[in-house]
Order: C-alpha cells, then structure tokens, then sequence
C-alpha cells in the first residue's frame, strides 16, 4: 500500500506544519519526521484528501476540489 505522502507526490516534511518548531526541517530523513508526526499529530497539516492512488495536502481547498474532479473523470 502506498503511504500518503507518497500518494501526494511529497516527501512527509511537506506534509507538516510548525516543523521547524518541532526540530524539523528538509534534511531531516523521513522516518524522523514520520515518528514525530506520530508522536505529535498536531504537525500533520490538514486536510489530506486520498482518492484512490492520489492524495493531496488541501491547502487551499482547490487542489482538493481539483483532485476530486478528476476522479470523476
């Protein structure tokens, strides 16, 4: 199963906010940055909308809307 960053087409940093905060950054490998993802959930930027083998970080809300039109298709 593809995990949902890689569904995204990002690596999970790309998927956090207040990283930085959190002692992380773009060097940091991407196991870290998951296990702290884990730990702190309040990093996982949200919404993360999954539609089928996509996903996509939502923010602004057209790229959602842009990944659900698609799957209409």
């Amino acid at each position: 199963m593809k995990s949902l960053a890689k569904k995204a087409g990002v690596r999970p940093i790309e998927m956090t906010r207040g990283a930085a905060a959190a002692g992380l950054d773009k060097d940091t490998p991407d196991a870290d940055v998951i296990k702290a993802m884990v730990a702190d959930p309040n990093l996982i930027q949200r919404p993360i909308i999954e539609v089928g083998d996509r996903a996509v970080v939502a923010r602004p809300v057209e790229r959602a809307l842009e990944l659900i039109g698609k799957a209409g298709k």
